[in-house]
């Protein structure tokens, strides 16, 4: 059985990768369930596959509470940082792109908070159709192709300001 990708999540100030994230969550969306049985429900599954410090216990369960009540209300997620997000199957033109946007963003000397998404599910509701894809701060920019290098230091550059 393959193991779940981790999902990135930002607690306090760091982003966490958490094992069986997604899958959590669409459980908890799917069982409609309230802000608060969500926050218990979903920091027990996290807890099951994932370390969770005991002095951080109550900040990760505020995180989760936050992205299921983001989720709900369908909102994308908004910060000072650029978000960058790399939609693909794993496949080598998909980490081609990543491994292009990691070289230009060090070039640029700018900071990202960059995600590698590999789940159908996840890349779906994201409004991705074809792979690679490549979403920066929440516009989908470019799907089906590998874009330029030209291309995405322009992107990241029109993004910045």
């Amino acid at each position: 059985m393959d193991t779940p990708q981790p999902r990135l999540l930002k607690i306090g100030t760091t982003s966490v990768g958490l094992i069986g994230l997604d899958p959590a969550l669409q459980k908890a969306m799917a069982d409609n369930l309230s802000p608060e049985e969500a926050e218990e429900f979903l920091y027990a599954a996290i807890a099951k596959l994932n370390y969770v410090p005991a002095t951080a216990q109550d900040n990760y369960r505020q995180a989760l509470r936050r992205e299921y009540e983001r989720r709900v209300a369908g909102e994308e997620l908004t910060s000072d940082v650029l978000e960058v997000r790399v939609f693909g199957s794993g496949c080598v033109t998909c980490d081609k792109l990543a491994a292009t946007m990691f070289d230009i963003l060090q070039r640029l000397n700018m900071v990202a908070d960059i995600e590698k998404i590999f789940d159908l599910d996840e890349i779906w509701r994201h409004g991705v159709i074809s792979t690679p894809a490549l979403k920066i701060n929440g516009e989908l920019l470019c799907q089906g192709r590998m874009p330029t290098p030209a291309e995405i230091e322009q992107w990241l550059r029109d993004r910045q300001e």
